[in-house]
């Protein structure tokens, strides 16, 4: 008999997170979903459910440590060991720096940085006397190659890098064997380009190539079943990762001077 995979995503309610719960539950996990949206929850669950998978919605906000690991609890008492972690859940702000308030810069630091420390922590917690299991981090080319008028989100995601390799190190020095890998995303069409807080005159956009989130979903189950410490995804990813490294001054002339234009609609922006 196969024993289902128990898995957690936060940003489940949505985007990559809500099509990598159908990656997963496809394969019949049990998944524990994490997300602030009660109802989109509800709806991921309710295809988890149908796709021949388990759900379990878990309603919270990961910027609230004590939540995460009441939600791991919670996981582990319906489902048993957690096997795999993915830490997806993300906020934004399109604006130049000059005009985000201190208080939006927390925000979008705790819930895109902190939460995937907090989820990372209430993983560890119970994979490391295990000896066993997989956290996945959803990271983005940006953490290698910030942009205009996302400083906040890409001070995250380089943050996220920073910290799972410091962290992955740490676990190798211990003969830990809980395997960490950050799976690295091109532009992708998810809700947060309508959702997202946007202090700019127009609807922002994500820069082509834009992919779909089922093509994050698939690179990220293969992320949590492989042993690779990094996933690039797409050509456009791995052009920007190496172009910065070999070319960064050119691409800070070039990105002042397109990358206004590039995230930004012809469309008002939603007065909403």
């Amino acid at each position: 008999m196969i024993v289902p995979e128990t898995v957690v995503i936060t940003g489940a309610s949505a985007g990559v997170g809500r099509a990598t719960a159908h990656a997963f539950a496809a394969q019949g996990a049990q998944i524990g979903l994490i997300a602030r949206g009660t109802q989109g929850l509800q709806a991921a669950a309710a295809e988890v459910e149908k796709e021949g998978g388990k759900a379990l919605a878990l309603p919270l906000d990961v910027a609230d440590p004590d939540a995460v690991e009441a939600a791991a609890t919670r996981v582990e008492d319906q489902f048993g060991p957690i096997d795999i972690w993915v830490n997806c859940a993300m906020a934004t702000i399109f604006a130049p720096f000059h005009r985000v308030a201190p208080d939006e810069y927390r925000r979008a630091t705790e819930v895109t940085y902190l939460g995937f420390v907090y989820g990372t922590m209430a993983a560890l917690k119970r994979m490391r006397p295990r000896n066993r299991g997989t956290i996945v981090q959803v990271g983005s080319a940006l953490s290698y190659r910030a942009i205009p008028l996302q400083s906040a989100y890409c001070g995250a995601k380089f943050a996220i890098r920073g910290f799972t390799d410091s962290l992955r190190t740490e676990l190798m020095h211990d003969g830990v064997d809980v395997h960490l890998v950050m799976v690295q995303m091109p532009a992708l069409n998810t809700p947060q380009f309508n959702w997202a807080r946007n202090k700019m005159s127009r609807r922002p956009r994500p820069v082509p190539p834009i992919f779909q989130p089922e093509v994050a979903a698939e690179a990220i189950y293969y992320a949590a079943h492989s042993r690779r410490r990094e996933v690039w995804v797409g050509r456009s990813s791995i052009q920007a990762i190496a172009a910065n490294k070999f070319f960064p001054g050119l691409l800070d002339r070039y990105l002042a001077h397109k990358g206004y234009t590039s995230q930004l609609t012809d469309a008002p922006k939603d007065p909403s």
